[in-house]
């Protein structure tokens, strides 16, 4: 019988800072191809064609107000500031545990302050617009994604050299 591994603790970066205690929740970002249907003549039905990337977006929460972010706040360039997720994944039935990483480049595209009100918990959410992505897991890569170079990598195999070298990129 297998069990599935379970986050047991995380912690999360800006810039190379650590928020750790800060942070207590994190979305990583969805990765979702844009896909639009295409049925062309003598096709019996239609097939879905790959466009690209739709946009990825990194939130998270914090228990402050974090400086960095904030100064980051509209920010002129796409990969103003850097997100790094690292979190510990166990298994109960082995007791192994997986290192997951996530590194995020972008700007910050929101800042939520919430309810703010004494004697209260309160909660600020940052969300990230990205235009880099890369997901670790145990030191290998496992998928890249760079909006602006046109990479796509997964496990190794770059998905998109021939399209770059075909443009001469």
């Amino acid at each position: 019988m297998g069990f599935p591994s379970k986050l047991k603790d995380m912690n999360l970066y800006g810039d190379g800072d650590s928020w750790k205690g800060e942070v207590p929740e994190v979305t990583i970002p969805k990765l979702v191809l844009k896909m639009e249907e295409w049925r062309g003549g003598g096709m019996l039905g239609p097939v879905m064609i790959d466009q690209g990337f739709d946009k990825i977006e990194f939130e998270f929460k914090a228990g402050s107000l974090l400086l960095s972010p904030l100064k980051q706040f509209g920010a002129t360039t796409v990969d103003a500031a850097q997100l790094r997720f690292a979190g510990a994944y166990q298994n109960d039935s082995t007791g192994a545990v997986n290192a997951a990483e996530i590194v995020a480049r972008g700007r910050y595209s929101e800042v939520d302050f919430g309810s703010q009100k004494p004697g209260d918990d309160t909660e600020t959410t940052y969300k990230m617009a990205c235009s880099y992505y890369k997901l670790i897991l145990d030191n290998q890569e496992l998928i890249e994604v760079d909006l602006v170079a046109g990479i796509f990598t997964v496990f190794g195999v770059d998905r998109r050299a021939e399209i770059r070298e075909a443009i001469g990129s």
